[in-house]
Formats: structure tokens, C-alpha cells, sequence
């Protein structure tokens, strides 16, 4: 560890506007019945890099932090060659999450849900004593459970059973870290489900998700590094989403840019793309519907199983509420956008050769939807675009380190009893 160091910051209702002492762990504005988020507004209004050595909490200024946890690293943005040329763009800049030595990327879990895990567990209060639960589809799992026990924070993962391939590591998980999975033919919401059971009972906290402003503003590094490496906020930001969290966060790090002053007063255009043929947020956006249209729960799982990008799967996204994605989008500007199964797997291997680096199936779907963009003309050739690869470089970690797979210590049915969970979870941990 660093050093202990809690960042000034207040918090502010986007419900009612007031503003307000983070007591604690809170997710939701206190008193207000109207769904919404709290959003952090830091002190120091303008941010100041604290270096390289700090890893990840070089942003610090800007994170809802009370510490500073070992083993962070940060984004990484650099201007494109390769793949721009290939676009025919004059002002492509990639933000790489991931593992890719050669510039810097040193993340080894490969993914930016370092960037939430970083920032969530250095949000929490060392004094407390509550076992943290986080739900999953994959990526967010592995990241927290790698922080978690390099830095022996108690946590309890909930993932369908289904995904769990992708909780591997270069070294053995400690026992602080403990993994129940919802049975196989379950999703991300059947996670999401087991979790909230989970969080009824004394001694586990919710991590939150979406609501929790460590998440967000951790994911919102991305757009802090690209701003900071080309000096001025993008117009165009391409990422592919799920819940659309990180495009949230993207949206708020721009607010804050623009206060800070020295990066222009541009919105960029949030250009969010879902894997066809699960499509919820697509769906609603394109007639313009503040609520998502009703869908089969078993349809929806069905779309689940049919698309490449599994960490794409949310089926109750933050979209609807103040300052959701829908919020996010009428005042920034963008399009959702799809892509195939099919335009993906093309737009990796286009990446790969013009970059030189494998990159994760969402960061995949948001490509090749850059890819349509520009062939559709609805981006500039000499537009400043920033492109978000939210992990990559695991083919190339994984061929370098012996791999090690986090294995569940229990199987629920997809919808479970409480009372089973509860006696289950008490006997795991020993309470």
C-alpha cells in the first residue's frame, strides 16, 4: 500500500440537487424516494496527476477514495496508426485496459474492471467489517477478486456458473475471497439476483453497481487518461456496454473536464454499442423510451446465450433513472449501435493485425461498430475520436503464466430460498 489517503470530495443528489457529507457507504440519495444517482464533486476542481508510481491513483483528485491499495496500474491512451489508417482516420486515439507490455498496459486481469476494483475497495473504510458481495457476468469478478486478496479485503462473488472459465489467474486466489455461482442456464441477473439475497443478510455490503460513485468514477479513468494524453476531450467515444455504466462514468468524467478548464467545453458524442441479437438498450433508444420496452425473461436469456460478448448480458441496466444512461445520452449526444457475432470476430482480427494486440469481445463489438461508423459516414475521417478497448492482451498473458482457476464453493438453484442462502453463507464464512 501507498498510504492512507482520503480525497476531499462531497456528494450531490441528482434527484434533488442537494448536495452533501458521504457518511458511509452510501448508494442512494438519503430521503429521496425518486430513483437516482449521487454523483461525487470533488474539491480540487481541476486535476492534477500524481505520477506514474501511483499506478491507477495517478487520478486520485477525482476517485472517492480513504486508501491507496497495492498493485493498481492505470489506462493507457496513444494515438493510432495502424487501424486509423486503415479507417482512413486522421485523429484516432485508443484507450487500452489491459495487458500490453509494449505500452505500458500492465492490468493482469486484462480488463478495465481493475479500474472499478481499485477504486471500490479504496472507497471502503479499513475499519469496517462487513464482507463485500459482488455480482458478475465475469470480468468485474476477476478484477475484484485479484484486489481483493492482494490486499485482504473480504468478499463474496456471485457469477452464473456458466462463466465461470473466465475467473482465471497468474497466482492462486487467497481464502479472504470466496465464489457461489448461480446454476448453470442462469445470467448476469440471476447473479445479480443471488447477490441481493446475499446483501439481506448481517455482515455483507453491496458493492452497488452502477450506483456506487467508486465504480463509475474509477471507470471514468479512461476518459481522464485519453483527455490528459491528447489534451482536449474527444468528440466521439466509442464503447461497447452492458449495463452502460461505463459510458455514464465516461459522461461524468466530461462534465468534470469541462470545469476543470484547460481540455474545452465539448460533450463527445457517446457512440454505445450492444451485441446483436441481445439488444435492450438499443431497443428503448431508438423510439426514444426513457423506460426499456418489456421483453421474455426467457427470450432474453436465449439472445444471452446466442451472443459472444457474455459481459454485454445486462438485463436491468441503469437506464432509466436520473442521471442514467438515458440521462447520459439526450445530454451528451450519440447513438447506440449494433454489431454481430460475425462483424466482431472480423474487427478483432483487424485490430490484432493493425494494432498488435488481441483484444476481449466487447472491446471487439465496440470496434466493429467504429468500423460501420466510419463506413457509414457517421463520423468525420478527421474527427477526434476516442476508441475505449476495455481489455485485451489476455492471449498473450495467458501463454506467459501458469493459469489458476477460482472454483465455487457453492451451486444455488437460479432461484434459491433465502433461508438456504443465509444458513449456506453463514456456514461458509464461518459467522
Amino acid at each position: 500500500m501507498i498510504k492512507e489517503e482520503k480525497t476531499a470530495y462531497r456528494l450531490q443528489s441528482l434527484v434533488s440537487g442537494k448536495i452533501f457529507e458521504d457518511s458511509g457507504w452510501i448508494l442512494d440519495p438519503p430521503g429521496e424516494t425518486a430513483p437516482g444517482f449521487v454523483r461525487a464533486v470533488y474539491e480540487n476542481r481541476q486535476l492534477h496527476l500524481k505520477g506514474n508510481e501511483y499506478g491507477f491513483y495517478t487520478f486520485a483528485d477525482w476517485l472517492p477514495i480513504n486508501r491507496m491499495l497495492q498493485g493498481s496500474h492505470p489506462p493507457v491512451t496513444y494515438k493510432s496508426s495502424g487501424l486509423a489508417n486503415t479507417l482512413g482516420l486522421k485523429n484516432l486515439y485508443i484507450t487500452f485496459s489491459g495487458y500490453w507490455p509494449e505500452k505500458g498496459a500492465l492490468m493482469c486481469t486484462c480488463s478495465f474492471k481493475e479500474t472499478e476494483a481499485y477504486s471500490v475497495c479504496g472507497r471502503l473504510d479499513p475499519g469496517q467489517d462487513k464482507i463485500l458481495v459482488v455480482a458478475s457476468a465475469g470480468n468485474t469478478a476477476r478484477s475484484f477478486a485479484r484486489v481483493c486478496s492482494d490486499n485482504n479485503i473480504p468478499l463474496l462473488l456471485t457469477v452464473p456458473e456458466d462463466n465461470i472459465d473466465v475467473l482465471w489467474f497468474d497466482r492462486p486466489i487467497n481464502d479472504n475471497v470466496k465464489l457461489i455461482v448461480s446454476r448453470s442456464g442462469g445470467d448476469y441477473f440471476d447473479a445479480i439476483h443471488l447477490s441481493n439475497l446475499a446483501c439481506q443478510l448481517d455482515h455483507f455490503i453491496a458493492e452497488g453497481g452502477a450506483k456506487n460513485i467508486a465504480r463509475r468514477d474509477g471507470m471514468g479513468t479512461t476518459v481522464l487518461s485519453a483527455a490528459t494524453t491528447i489534451g482536449e476531450i474527444p468528440e466521439y467515444y466509442f464503447q461497447a456496454v452492458g449495463s452502460g455504466t461505463g459510458a455514464i462514468a465516461a459522461w461524468e468524467a466530461n462534465l468534470r473536464l469541462i470545469e476543470d478548464g484547460r481540455f474545452g467545453n465539448r460533450k463527445m458524442k457517446l457512440m454505445v454499442s450492444q451485441n446483436k441479437p441481445f439488444t435492450p438498450i438499443y431497443d428503448a433508444w431508438k423510439v426514444d423510451s426513457r423506460t426499456l420496452l418489456p421483453f421474455d425473461d426467457q427470450v432474453a436469456r436465449k439472445q444471452v446465450e446466442e451472443i459472444m460478448a457474455k459481459v454485454l448480458s445486462n438485463r436491468k441496466p441503469p437506464y432509466s433513472l436520473i442521471g442514467g444512461l438515458y440521462d447520459a445520452m439526450k445530454d451528451a449526444g450519440g447513438d447506440v449501435l449494433l454489431a454481430s457475432n460475425e462483424e466482431a470476430i472480423k474487427a478483432a482480427a483487424l485490430f490484432e493485425e493493425t494494432e498488435g494486440v488481441d483484444i476481449h469481445p466487447a472491446a471487439a463489438i465496440a470496434t466493429a461498430t467504429l468500423v460501420n461508423a466510419v463506413k457509414e459516414g457517421q463520423v468525420q475521417k478527421d474527427a477526434l475520436i476516442m476508441l475505449n478497448i476495455t481489455g485485451g492482451g489476455e492471449e498473450r498473458f495467458k501463454q506467459k503464466n501458469e493459469l489458476h482457476y477460482l472454483k465455487p464453493s457453492l451451486v444455488f438453484d437460479i432461484d434459491p430460498d433465502l433461508n438456504e442462502v443465509k444458513e449456506k453463507l453463514e456456514r461458509l464464512f464461518q459467522l
